[in-house]
């Protein structure tokens, strides 16, 4: 019978770990800066710290450890692949470091992957078994759940819409550098560059390399005309990349999350829109709601610790 379980959550920032019931009801969590730049070595000495700070004296008591790190992983081999905000963490085989150090079954995921499983266990998405999830922040990542089993390909580097290519004005894009946070700001500086009226420009004292996506977001909140354009446009987008995934997957919901996600209707309007003109047939999107997340900041963890209560992402 299982009594707990123990979610953690590696980020480029911040490094989590948390103690959960097997109804994944959150017991105690704590967390520390990650410090990426000090490297592999101090990183995961620190890591395994925090994890025994929420392990309890009778490790008969734990069913499992469950780690969200960000990609590329390989979640079968337990292995991670030189993800960009981790310096140094090339092939590492994280599962069995924490497995064998900690004497704790241990299942490693992608954080987006890790975050769809979260949210159909425990969030916006329970009681669905096909489901779309997707980050609309800094970039765009994804997790698929078909017929209740996390979809992750064959070595696990699989369910990566974000990186959908595109052709735009004749260059080859993605649905990333097209809609994710620093496009929405690269899309704001061409356009104030090219003269448009903006309380952005003010909101940085006219030095346009200060814009950021959040700032473009404050913006449009307070009603600019320019900044509620390039968060539609945005939504619009992401849209597109939806379509894709609801012609691929078939799925019975999506749900988005993420920093850009927080707009609202801002976003989530047009993302609507953009379905419902171009899906192929109807079909496709009749009763397929379009939601926010419903986790917030402890996805990572909640999805961390599923891996466990699922055995790696099946909950069927």
């Amino acid at each position: 019978m299982c009594n707990i379980v123990i979610g953690v959550d590696l980020g480029g920032t911040q490094m989590r770990a948390a103690r959960f019931d097997c109804a994944l009801n959150l017991i105690e969590r704590v967390a520390e800066p990650t410090l990426a730049a000090r490297g592999r070595d101090d990183v995961m000495e620190r890591l395994l710290g925090v994890i025994q700070r929420v392990l309890p004296d009778d490790l008969s008591e734990v069913d499992g450890i469950g780690v969200s790190a960000p990609g590329p992983t390989d979640p079968r081999a337990g292995m991670l692949y030189s993800p960009p905000n981790l310096p140094g963490w090339d092939r590492v085989p994280l599962r069995k470091i924490v497995q064998e150090r900690l004497g704790v079954t241990t299942y490693l995921g992608n954080d987006a992957n890790v975050a769809a499983l979260a949210e159909a266990t425990a969030g916006a998405a329970v009681g669905y078994k096909h489901v779309i999830y997707l980050t609309f922040s800094t970039g765009i990542g994804s997790g698929i759940i078909d017929d209740g089993h996390l979809l992750i390909g064959s070595r696990g580097l699989g369910a990566e819409a974000g990186h959908m290519i595109l052709e735009v004005d004749g260059r080859i894009s993605t649905l990333e550098k097209e809609a994710a946070g620093p496009a929405i700001a690269r899309k704001a500086v061409e356009r104030l560059k090219a003269g448009a009226a903006s309380q952005i420009r003010d909101m940085v004292n006219g030095d346009l390399s200060h814009v950021t996506a959040k700032l473009v977001g404050q913006a449009a909140t307070a009603g600019d005309i320019l900044a509620v354009e390039l968060m539609q446009q945005a939504g619009y987008t992401l849209g597109l990349g939806i379509v894709s995934l609801l012609h691929l997957f078939n799925p019975e919901i999506v749900v988005v999350g993420g920093g850009v996600s927080l707009m609202g209707d801002m976003v989530f309007v047009p993302m609507r829109e953009a379905v419902e003109k171009y899906v192929i047939d109807p079909a496709y999107c009749e009763n397929v709601p379009i939601v926010p997340a419903a986790l917030g900041d402890n996805v990572g963890l909640i999805g961390a610790a599923a891996l466990v209560t699922t055995r790696g992402g099946s909950y069927l």
